[in-house]
């Protein structure tokens, strides 16, 4: 049994992505590989703050860190298959939250993975950590807070 249990409020999907495994994301055990996982879950974020208009970096060199990942895997995803990437918001605090993963294959509604990634708005010109904007904080006003 897994030590880590990740669940997540409904309420805090706002995207969805699909996103396809490919031969090279196979390991030695011809199943989906921890690190292609991660790059996968990477790119869903990246669709996720491009759809919302959120760039990486600003001009001013203020942009979101990842600070932390957690990953629970439920089940196997082979080669070719076609992943559903539904990633969501939550524990917005003054400097950043978390974004959610919820992974499955809608071919047979079987969930593959759950993940949170911890983040923080960071100036990289700076190198410190800033408060959220306003403007991202308005695009998701659904969302928990935590102090």
């Amino acid at each position: 049994m897994a030590r880590l249990q990740l669940h997540f409020p409904e309420d805090q999907y706002y995207y969805s992505t699909p996103l396809t495994v490919r031969v090279t994301d196979i390991n030695g055990a011809n199943h989906l590989g921890n690190d292609s996982m991660i790059s996968m879950i990477s790119e869903a974020r990246a669709r996720f703050l491009f759809e919302f208009g959120l760039p990486e970096t600003e001009r001013d060199g203020t942009g979101i860190i990842v600070t932390d990942l957690a990953t629970t895997y439920r089940a196997e995803a082979h080669a070719r298959d076609q992943l559903l990437f539904e990633v969501g918001v939550m524990d917005f605090n003054k400097y950043g939250g978390d974004i959610t993963f919820r992974i499955t294959r809608p071919r047979d509604k079987t969930l593959i993975a759950m993940a949170k990634s911890g983040f923080v708005f960071f100036n990289y010109k700076t190198s410190q950590v800033v408060a959220m904007s306003d403007d991202f904080r308005n695009k998701f006003d659904r969302v928990n807070w935590i102090d």
